[in-house]
């Protein structure tokens, strides 16, 4: 009959004996069958190694399983009852080629000396293997096939000592390093003893026919001499199990001091990262403030400067509206003089001619308002459009203005998200816990948008180099434009214009003359006013003078007359403050100029300031449509 458990649940411990009797009960009914002829079976296991036993493999398989600390309490109670069994019902002297010595099944054993000395890494030794001469040598199982025999001591690998002569019936049996492997030595060694083959019954008796003997290798083993000691001397060591146990704690207390030091690290690094962090968002947060009181200032400037245009705009329009009434109302006074006239000269015959002529001067004085009235209207119009172009102009400076602030203000911006998405990225990466799979989408997320960031950044850059590029063209061609208006200003005929070609640096001979004509008499003042100012171009252009002194402004380092240069001081005490002026003027317009020599500019001398390209275009085309009349 087939072995089957009552349940398939597991015993406790304190219910092992109980359970063996039971097992041990049904062995002597016959209702467990063990044995087939003349092999042995174990009737607690399955699978074909569990078949063709003999009675002294059976015996020692099942005192094996008993003692193994690794099964589970169910099997090992069957196990020992078999092996009860077995030594006690079963075995007959009548069959000498089985007796054994009396097996006595034992319990694990608690731990043996602490300070008895084993060969570490745990290691068995095992003797007395089968060999047989075979091919001139002696040969036996392999390493292989015995790890599988002794596959329920979980041993790591079974190494067979060979010499000259080939296979010397003893192996070396390797168990794992931690205690779990020194547990499966000691399992190892009790089995072997349960069964009378450990180290005390080799001793004794060492002729016991083909029985394997084994134990756990110690300090006797390790120091003997032949292949044993040998291999055992040079792939071990001998170590009690307090030194095993001291140094793992010193390992572990190292393990733990090296891991308190990396925390303490590490919680620096961190503390510094959210330091710098806490700094960059004070600093975020200040610039961010700076950014709106700026942009509220410049707002308040704007709508200052926008309600002065609109006052000036609407002055200018009050101005043209009285003019305009003011030249309708003569128009009207003249009409109502030429019916009087004209009524008169009903009653007076004598005055006829008189009135005629009168009337003849009033026609003109009439024609000439209706074309005085004619270019108020076209000054009038050129007003509205002037007033509608600097609006205009106005208008796209201002939000040429607000565009460069905005962009200003996005890369400001985005440098500053950079930033912070690089804070953030490096505390990520320290967090504890870091290696986590939300932890590491957080950090790719970030290190993604961070990429984003980078990619917005250098397309902003770009665009703004490419702009940079297209204004320096546009200035090139504005210059280029600019001197070509500045040399056909130069042959434009009708010198009354205000709009002109002025030498930058240049003295002017007709306000030298007009200073000095307040002391002198006419031709005295122009001889001594062409003296002075051939002297003074000439030190105005010497390189070895330069009576400016440097002070800052608003910041900025600009450059200013020097009032106490010894030449500027006895010009001044000698011709006076007005032609003082007019050469330290000079002096400044030559400084200023980059290439140091006079330059011609386009000048309004109207206001005495540069005039704008507009301004000077409108001049010429002013005279272009004076000339087409003409012709």
């Amino acid at each position: 009959m087939e072995y089957s458990s009552d349940d398939d649940s597991d015993i406790s411990d304190s219910e092992i004996d109980e359970y063996e009797g039971k097992i041990n009960a049904r062995l002597i009914s016959g209702d467990l069958k063990f044995r087939n002829g003349d092999s042995y079976g174990c009737p607690f296991c399955t699978g074909k190694k569990n078949k063709g036993y003999n009675m002294q493999s059976l015996l020692q398989h099942s005192s094996g399983v008993g003692a193994a600390p690794n099964r589970p309490a169910k099997d090992k109670a069957s196990h020992r009852a078999l092996a009860k069994h077995l030594k006690n019902d079963v075995a007959k002297p009548s069959e000498p080629q089985q007796q054994q010595p009396q097996q006595i099944v034992v319990e694990p054993q608690p731990l043996p000396n602490r300070h008895e000395k084993f060969v570490w890494p745990w290691m068995g030794v095992l003797v007395n293997v089968p060999t047989e001469w075979k091919d001139g040598r002696q040969v036996g199982e392999s390493g292989t096939r015995l790890k599988g025999e002794l596959s329920q001591f979980c041993p790591l690998k079974v190494i067979p000592l060979w010499n000259f002569r080939g296979h010397t019936g003893n192996a070396i049996v390797e168990f794992a390093k931690d205690w779990n492997g020194f547990r499966n030595a000691l399992a190892f060694e009790q089995y072997f003893e349960a069964g009378g083959c450990g180290r005390r019954d080799w001793k004794q008796n060492q002729n016991q026919g083909s029985k394997l003997f084994g134990w756990v290798a110690r300090a006797e083993d390790y120091n003997l001499s032949g292949l044993i000691g040998d291999h055992l001397r040079k792939n071990a060591d001998l170590k009690t199990i307090d030194d095993l146990e001291n140094e793992g704690t010193r390992k572990n207390n190292k393990l733990v001091a090296n891991l308190a030091n990396q925390i303490e690290v590490k919680n620096k690094y961190l503390e510094e990262l959210e330091l710098r962090y806490n700094e960059t968002t004070a600093s975020l947060e200040k610039m961010m403030g700076q950014r709106e009181q700026r942009l509220q200032a410049y707002n308040e400037e704007i709508r200052k400067m926008q309600q002065l245009a609109r006052r000036h705009s609407e002055r200018i329009i009050d101005e043209n509206q009285n003019l305009r009434s003011e030249l309708e109302s003569k128009m009207s006074e003249l009409n109502e003089r030429s019916k009087e006239l004209d009524d008169l000269s009903a009653k007076s015959s004598h005055d006829r001619s008189n009135l005629e002529q009168e009337k003849q001067k009033n026609a003109i004085k009439s024609n000439h308002l209706k074309l005085a009235t004619v270019e108020q209207q076209r000054a009038n119009e050129d007003v509205v459009k002037l007033v509608r172009d600097q609006k205009r102009e106005k208008v796209a400076a201002l939000n040429k203005i607000l565009e460069l602030e905005q962009q200003l203000e996005a890369k400001q911006t985005l440098e500053l998200e950079i930033q912070q998405l690089k804070g953030k990225l490096e505390v990520m990466k320290h967090m504890p816990g870091h290696e986590d799979s939300e932890a590491k989408d957080k950090i790719n997320q970030l290190s993604e948008e961070l990429q984003d960031k980078m990619d917005e950044l250098d397309a902003m850059e770009s665009l703004n180099q490419t702009l940079v590029i297209k204004e320096s063209k546009s200035n090139t061609e504005m210059q280029e434009a600019r001197k070509e208006l500045e040399n056909g200003l130069l042959n434009l005929p009708g010198g009354g214009a205000h709009i002109g070609i002025k030498r930058m640096g240049e003295l002017d001979l007709k306000a030298f003359s007009n200073a000095l004509g307040q002391k002198l008499s006419k031709e005295e003042a122009e001889v001594t006013a062409a003296i002075l100012c051939s002297k003074w171009e000439a030190e105005i252009r010497n390189p070895e003078w330069h009576p400016f002194r440097t002070v800052m402004v608003d910041g900025k380092e600009v450059e200013k007359i020097d009032a106490d240069d010894t030449k500027l001081q006895e010009l001044k005490d000698e011709h006076g403050q007005e032609i003082y002026s007019l050469v330290t003027k000079a002096l400044r317009e030559y400084n200023a100029n980059s290439t140091r020599y006079p330059v011609g500019e386009l000048w309004n001398f109207r206001e005495e300031r540069k005039a704008s390209l507009k301004e000077a275009v409108q001049v010429v085309l002013r005279q272009w449509r004076t000339t087409r009349r003409k012709r």
